[in-house]
């Protein structure tokens, strides 16, 4: 098993855990409350969202991460296609964290 397909195993999990908010508003809602551990945005999103959401991310210095399709993402978590997700566990963040920096390195 790769290392992306660990990530989204991992999502899945924690989307049952209840520990992921998707869409744009509630991931804003969630960095700018300073609980959210990690973003993670698709590689497909718009640039008006990548921005937003990267702005967001560096000024309130939440970590995050450009990873998989819209449709990937959503099939990760069992919803239909999502463009962000932030992560609202210190655990699960953690060790999706370690798992996105690997898949970065390649």
């Amino acid at each position: 098993m790769n290392v992306s397909e660990k990530a989204l195993q991992l999502l899945g999990l924690a989307m049952r855990a209840g520990k992921i908010v998707t869409g744009e508003e509630l991931a804003v809602r969630e960095i700018q409350g300073r609980r959210a551990h990690l973003v993670i945005l698709s590689e497909d999103a718009s640039s008006n969202t990548a921005k937003k959401i990267t702005d967001k991310c560096k000024f309130f210095n939440v970590e995050w991460h450009v990873f998989c399709s819209r449709e990937q993402l959503g099939h990760a978590i069992g919803k239909e296609a999502r463009v962000v997700l932030a992560i609202t566990d210190a655990g699960f963040a953690k060790k999706l964290s370690e798992y996105l920096n690997e898949y970065n390195r390649r």
